[in-house]
């Protein structure tokens, strides 16, 4: 633990290290997406949910509210979680933590990166992150947690 260790960074870690996957196959992205898609209906959110390997879509859904502008933030954030192997929630908050804009200066550019929460990498056990899964519609925080729970909930039922 460092100086910059907030309470916010350490369970955005953990989320990480909990939220593993046994594996992941096109069938899997299909489940997964179609869980988080059916729980944001349930709880009437206006989303678009992406599941991506780089630059293959496994899985898109826009629900009815979603605006275009979704589209462009799915591109940037799940190119910040492909490229850093870490969820954009916790990058931001780590960087926050550091005062430090990785947009500024050359380093990421703001047209192709972002860290708003949302995008979670899809780690498999053994193997590494083989895809990322985002959300985008909602705040940064409600973004990252309507992906996180699915995850979870995902990952209890394969587990049954």
């Amino acid at each position: 633990m460092t100086d910059t260790d907030s309470p916010r960074i350490i369970e955005l870690r953990r989320h990480e290290e909990e939220l593993v996957f046994p594996g992941f196959d096109h069938h899997d992205a299909w489940r997964l997406g179609s869980l988080i898609a059916n729980r944001a209906i349930a709880e009437g959110h206006s989303v678009a949910i992406d599941i991506r390997r780089h630059n293959v879509v496994l899985f898109r859904c826009v629900l009815p509210g979603a605006t275009a502008d979704q589209e462009e933030w799915i591109r940037r954030k799940s190119a910040s979680t492909l490229r850093f192997e870490r969820s954009t929630a916790l990058m931001s908050e780590e960087f926050a933590a550091k005062r430090f804009d990785p947009t500024q200066g050359g380093w990421l550019t703001p047209e192709d990166y972002t860290l708003a929460g949302g995008s979670f990498p899809i780690r498999v056990r053994g193997t590494g992150v083989v895809a990322a899964v985002t959300a985008s519609g909602l705040s940064s925080d409600d973004d990252h947690q309507l992906v996180v729970d699915s995850i979870r909930t995902y990952l209890a039922e394969v587990a049954d």
